[in-house]
């Protein structure tokens, strides 16, 4: 009876015991070693998981169970000789603010693919407002940088398969589950049914995408995807501004938009040990952390250009890493007509510049595109021109960066140095490029057509440092048969706005044309025709003495005489083959089509390849 008595409490005690609670997290800066470090460690009742801080091997991630008081643990491990620094790990998020996107922009409709630095794009991602208020294309074609050098995102990760990304990204680094790869769609665990007809979906309060239907219901209000995307919009972004630098993404943030700051410190330290010039970091927290702040002063070391997003709470508040300021660059977010976004956090003490940060169009897992806003989507513009600013000036540190930057267009009180211009940025950087120019480019870049189709491309001229002059268009090259025309084939810029010209490249097709020419069943050589003329002469001259008519006699005799003549000259009825049938209209190959444009001086020629078939 006692026994099971016994059992029974041990059986009740099971059904009412709590699950056990998380262990708690610290960060620990020792110059012990991580041998030493465990066995102090295992003295105060934690364990040592592992450095954080790559090679350098002097900061590490504890973890104690929570039955361990955390603030004791703290002074005690504090007052450890060896010991220099110890705080606790915080839970940073992506999810929050104030930041609504209250309508999707027309441009994420506009699906026509262009050519954008060898990878196939949408019109409207390429060519969007945002782009042209901080002129991407006109730095891009004044100095003609593209982006050098190799820059990190600390976010969510990437969708490594889309076309836009795929040929410059680099495989990265999943920090959540510490392995190579920074793959957001790792995070995706129940991929939806396909085949519904794609449409622009709201996927949470600040982004839209163009997804089937079954995707975005699965996305749509649902916590654990909260964030899922952020990192692709973001690697788009600094694509957009610098298309051939390479991509490395590093994840700490899951799918939901919450991240250990201890992944954060180790994708910093990874980022800085694994070559890269430029970090980005579109996030905030209001917690300050010694060891955040020693982590980007070590990347600041090594001339790592550092840019965070201020925040959505529409306030003058501090947070972090923004308010680093001597080794990050915070950004702000501005609308379309360069007002400060209502949710962009302002005031000096964190905003360095602002950028476009509303209804911003880029990339988004499963190889479409989405709209967003915040200053998560802010940031990336200053870092892809820290991109450009690193290939006019490769060794330009974080100071240098920020000083180009800083030229830009004056917004007021708590946006630091105004709206970012790339063009007045890079200026700075090569004052020598200051005389009036214009930058010429086609698309798409090849067309293939049958013989008596068009072919239609685009021809755009750029104007930069103020050229406002009239700019004419000539084309050559275009396949026989076939015709070329420039419609407006003369514009004239004015000084800032892009122009664009359709070029109509119409062929001919082709038919076949010719006539035969009849022939001797069986030509005559000349040496038969020679003595079967011999023999009618005998005959006749045998038989002339019956001509009487003097006149009939000297005609016999002429044409015997013009036959014989003939035949022994090699004359003769014998035509050869005739000629072949000669076809008509534009033949069949590749072609180079030269698109150039001319006003004064200046001479600019972009190439289109057009194959006929």
């Amino acid at each position: 009876m006692r026994h099971r008595i016994v059992l029974a409490l041990f059986c009740l005690t099971l059904l009412s015991a709590k699950p056990a609670a998380a262990d708690n997290r610290f960060i620990v800066r020792s110059n012990l070693g991580q041998q030493l470090l465990s066995t102090v460690c295992a003295l105060q009742g934690c364990t040592v998981v592992g450095a954080i801080d790559g090679t350098l091997n002097q900061v590490f991630l504890i973890t104690a169970p929570a039955t361990v008081d955390p603030t004791l643990l703290i002074n005690t491990l504090d007052a450890t000789p060896g010991i220099l620094h110890v705080e606790l790990d915080q839970v940073l998020s992506l999810v929050g603010g104030i930041n609504t996107l209250t309508s999707i922009p027309s441009g994420l409709s506009d699906t026509a693919p262009v050519s954008y630095f060898g990878a196939t794009v949408w019109n409207g991602y390429a060519n969007q407002p945002a782009a042209q208020i901080v002129r991407v294309a006109e730095a891009q074609n004044t100095f003609q940088v593209s982006g050098i050098g190799i820059v990190a995102d600390i976010d969510t990760g990437v969708d490594p398969n889309h076309p836009a990304l795929q040929p410059v990204l680099l495989p990265g680094y999943d920090f959540t589950r510490n392995q190579p790869n920074g793959s957001e769609l790792t995070d995706f665990t129940q991929p939806p049914p396909s085949g519904n007809p794609p449409a622009p979906a709201q996927v949470n309060q600040s982004t839209a995408a163009v997804l089937d239907q079954s995707t975005a219901a699965v996305l749509d209000g649902n916590a654990q995807y909260a964030a899922f995307g952020h990192g692709t919009m973001v690697m788009g972004i600094i694509h957009l501004v610098a298309p051939k630098a390479h991509l490395l993404p590093l994840k700490a943030f899951g799918a939901n938009g919450s991240a250990n700051l201890s992944d954060i410190l180790s994708a910093v330290y990874y980022g800085a040990q694994h070559g890269a010039n430029v970090i980005n970091m579109s996030f905030d927290t209001k917690v300050n952390s010694q060891e955040f702040s020693s982590a980007l002063t070590y990347a600041n070391q090594l001339n790592i250009i550092c840019v965070s997003s201020a925040g959505n709470d529409g306030l003058q508040e501090t947070v972090y890493p923004a308010a680093y300021t001597s080794d990050v660059m915070g950004v702000a977010s501005t609308n379309l007509l360069d007002q400060r976004s209502s949710f962009s956090n302002f005031g000096n003490a964190i905003v360095w510049v602002a950028a476009p940060g509303e209804q911003i169009i880029t990339t988004y897992p499963f190889s479409t595109y989405a709209a967003g806003s915040g200053t998560s989507f802010s940031a990336p513009f200053v870092t892809g021109t820290s991109s450009l600013f690193h290939e006019l000036q490769p060794g330009g540190a974080q100071t240098d960066a920020a000083q180009a930057i800083a030229h830009a267009q004056p917004l007021g009180a708590g946006m630091g140095n105004g709206r970012l211009d790339i063009v007045q940025a890079l200026q700075s950087v090569h004052p020598t490029n200051t005389s009036p120019d214009f930058a010429a480019a086609a698309s798409p870049s090849t067309k293939t057509v049958t013989a008596g189709e068009t072919a239609n491309f685009t021809v755009t001229l750029s104007p930069s440092d103020g050229f406002n002059s009239t700019v004419t268009w000539t084309c050559t090259g275009a396949p026989a048969a076939a015709t070329c025309t420039v419609s407006p084939s003369s514009v004239t810029l004015d000084g800032s706005t892009n122009s664009n010209s359709a070029v109509t490249i119409t062929t001919t097709a082709r038919t076949t044309t010719g006539f035969l020419v009849p022939q001797l069943p069986v030509p005559l050589s000349p040496a038969t025709g020679i003595w079967f003329l011999c023999a009618a002469a005998l005959c006749l001259l045998w038989n002339v003495r019956r001509i009487r008519s003097l006149v009939w006699r000297l005609t016999a005799l002429s044409v015997l005489l013009f036959a014989t003549l003939s035949v022994s000259c090699g004359g003769g009825y014998n035509p050869g083959p005739p000629p072949p049938p000669q076809p008509t209209g534009t033949p069949a190959g590749s072609y180079v089509i030269k698109l150039t444009a001319t006003s004064q001086s200046l001479t600019h020629t972009v190439q289109v390849s057009l194959t006929v078939n």
